[in-house]
């Protein structure tokens, strides 16, 4: 086996030699690192379809500004991952290529907890789901496909299932990092994310990644300096938010015992550590909800059958083709949205719906400013109600009432533009990962990924252990504990 692998890889070496030019000069800092791409983002002559139908053979001409980024620093695209059809969805179940699968659901630690309710149930039938929308991603990163993917993330969908696949998931400030050629859901909380193992590997992304673009007006105008995260020793300096609202109903008791273990940590480590209070947070996913679907309705109308993407065979009329177009390009799930979206934006409903819900994410904003203003360094949150749930279990609830449930500890900071980290912390008692949140000022992401390569660092998460792989080559996982690009 070992020797047909080896074989492989010089055939790979060779080609690579062969149609890349200047093969063997270094490119960066990302050199060879096989990074994989959420499929929302447009890149030339790769299919972009945002696991729908409606975009089913679309080919960009041209790469998103964070993919020739990535390219232009060296590293191989190993392919378009999976996700909810137009990122609208916190499974990664509702795309039109199916679910995506947790990697946990293979691995020795879930296996030896789960237990079958029958002899005659299917071994197989237990599978647990990513989140999302961002799961397949995450699912690259988790099983060793990949060092790093990008995702995306309105509302939690990077961090979401960085959480339930034991990975760290970035989002970082919006603004920071280019939105350029990443297909519209919300365009007021669009941000490319990053997924890597460690958060070492997150800010070298990140290094790669930010700062200005002059096709992208609301990213920073200043140029952006990589960091290097410090091994920080000393926690006295930093004051550590304890926010008491995202104590939120429909939160594990296990979930809430290991937010206070950490928080514990942090205090016996010399940090000040302080419960805080973000008193419209109680709101914050009703006013998500409104602004998102309104934005996702205006986002979806390009979507006409004219342009690009699938066109009906309808030809009544012209109106009739539209709505034949988007019948049968969208999914029930993108309909709903859009048709929220459009009774929100009624001349009737504007005032009472989109204009209140744009007033109350100033306010939500502003406790996230006095409470920074404080003198809190960081906010420590969970990112999640509980662990990953069964696929089976997962879609006895529509689309909706799941999302409802899974963004609601993480959109707030997607309405305040800040940014936030998962950072995987521990195995629930089902073998499955639980992350942690922590949330930081505008801007300062080199603080925010400093406390949490600390953070890291403490709780010295468990490697997931996949048999079926470790079968096929067993010297390779003798190192992964380590293995990092940074």
């Amino acid at each position: 086996m070992k020797k047909t692998l080896y074989v492989a890889h010089f055939a790979l070496i060779a080609v690579v030699f062969a149609i890349i030019p200047n093969a063997g000069q270094p490119l960066g800092v990302l050199d060879g690192i096989p990074i994989a791409v959420k499929d929302n983002f447009s890149t030339a002559g790769i299919e972009t379809t945002c696991a729908s139908n409606m975009l089913k053979g679309y080919v960009s001409p041209y790469n998103a500004t964070v993919v020739q980024k990535l390219l232009d620093q060296g590293a191989v695209l190993l392919g378009k991952t999976n996700l909810d059809e137009f990122a609208m969805g916190s499974g990664s179940t509702d795309g039109v290529f199916g679910p995506v699968r947790n990697p946990w659901s293979y691995s020795r630690q879930y296996k030896e907890k789960s237990v079958p309710k029958s002899h005659s149930e299917d071994k197989d039938a237990n599978w647990v789901i990513t989140g999302g929308s961002s799961g397949g991603s995450a699912a690259a990163v988790s099983s060793f496909t990949c060092f790093a993917a990008l995702g995306s993330d309105t509302g939690g969908s990077t961090r979401n299932p960085a959480a339930h696949c034991g990975v760290v998931g970035l989002k970082p400030t919006y603004g920071l990092i280019s939105r350029h050629g990443l297909i519209p859901l919300v365009n007021s909380m669009d941000v490319p994310g990053i997924l890597t193992r460690c958060v070492d590997d997150a800010a070298v992304v990140l290094g790669s990644l930010a700062g200005h673009d002059p096709k992208d007006s609301t990213t920073i105008q200043d140029n952006f300096k990589p960091f290097e995260l410090p091994n920080l020793t000393d926690v006295s300096k930093f004051s550590i938010g304890i926010p008491k609202e995202y104590h939120a109903p429909g939160l594990s008791n296990e979930i809430l015992a290991l937010w206070s273990k950490a928080a514990d940590l942090f205090k016996n480590a010399g940090a000040k550590v302080i419960e805080v209070s973000l008193p419209h947070t109680r709101y914050s996913i009703v006013c998500y909800h409104v602004l998102c679907t309104a934005e996702v309705a205006s986002n979806m109308a390009r979507f006409d059958g004219l342009e690009y993407g699938h066109r009906s065979d309808m030809n009544k009329s012209t109106e009739s083709m539209y709505a034949a177009t988007r019948r049968e390009g969208f999914n029930d799930v993108v309909r709903g949205r859009i048709l929220s979206g459009n009774y929100f934006l009624l001349k009737q409903n504007y005032e009472n719906y989109f204009i209140k819900a744009q007033k109350v994410r100033r306010l939500i904003a502003n406790d996230f400013v006095k409470v920074f203003r404080s003198g809190v360094d960081i906010l420590l949150t969970p990112t999640t109600l509980n662990d990953a749930v069964p696929y089976m279990e997962f879609i006895k609830e529509d689309n909706r009432t799941r999302s409802t449930q899974d963004d609601i500890l993480t959109q707030a900071a997607n309405m305040a533009g800040l940014p936030a980290i998962n950072v995987p912390t521990a195995l629930s008692e089902r073998g499955l990962p639980v992350g942690l949140q922590f949330i930081g000022r505008s801007f300062q992401e080199k603080q925010l990924l400093t406390v949490a390569k600390w953070f890291e660092k403490q709780v010295k998460f468990p490697m997931i252990q996949l048999e079926e792989v470790k079968r096929h080559d067993h010297g390779v996982f003798q190192h992964q504990k380590s293995a990092s690009f940074s």
